[in-house]
């Protein structure tokens, strides 16, 4: 199969805005791409992030799973249609020769090659406790951010340390504690202010 040219810088940008207004971006297989025939079509679904190595979610056609690829492995030109094989020559036997004993050769089964399996991405989770005591959280998968730092109740932290190592539980007991003292101190602290105030109300009678 000839070289045909992959995808441009521009090329995958306008693929991505048909994407994102909905438009069919369709592509056809380079010779590089893994797990397809080169030459068959397929339908751009998405674009994973970061936009490096196989970040392009493509769906081949006559098929529900959804590979991704490199622009080195996808193009814009669509190939040329196959030819059609010629016909095979009939060839015509004298009535009286005796017919040949024909000996029929089993070809083997074609080899269907399966997309390679995807390795599980890597989940990194990381906590955060600010001096006030309020705990965030931040989720990783591979590269890509699913969990933004979002709020999480100190109670489920604490309980979550006790299925943890030790260290770890040490030390989000540790700034669990300190949260509490501040808390306590906080709680004092106003309810001085909050006699303090009283106070002044019956002094005004």
């Amino acid at each position: 199969m000839a070289r045909v040219a992959s995808l441009s810088t521009e090329q995958v940008e306008r693929l991505r805005g048909d994407v994102a207004a909905g438009k069919p971006a369709g592509v056809w297989f380079t010779a590089a791409a893994v797990g397809v025939t080169a030459g068959q079509s397929g339908k751009v679904v998405g674009f994973a992030e970061p936009a490096e190595g196989d970040f392009i979610q493509v769906r081949p056609t006559g098929s529900r799973d959804e590979l991704t690829f490199s622009p080195a492995e996808l193009t814009l030109v669509k190939p040329p249609p196959k030819p059609k094989p010629a016909p095979a020559p009939v060839v015509v036997e004298p009535v009286a020769a005796a017919l040949p004993e024909v000996v029929v050769g089993i070809e083997p089964a074609p080899v269907v090659r399966k997309p390679p399996p995807h390795k599980p991405a890597e989940v990194t989770v990381t906590l955060h406790s600010t001096l006030e005591g309020e705990w965030t959280v931040d989720v990783l998968v591979g590269k890509k951010r699913v969990v933004r730092w979002e709020p999480v109740p100190a109670g489920d932290v604490a309980r979550a340390a006790k299925s943890l190592p030790s260290g770890v539980g040490e030390a989000i007991g540790t700034a669990l504690e300190a949260a509490k003292r501040r808390q306590l101190a906080r709680v004092e602290q106003l309810k001085a202010e909050l006699d303090a105030a009283q106070r002044a109300l019956r002094d005004l009678g």
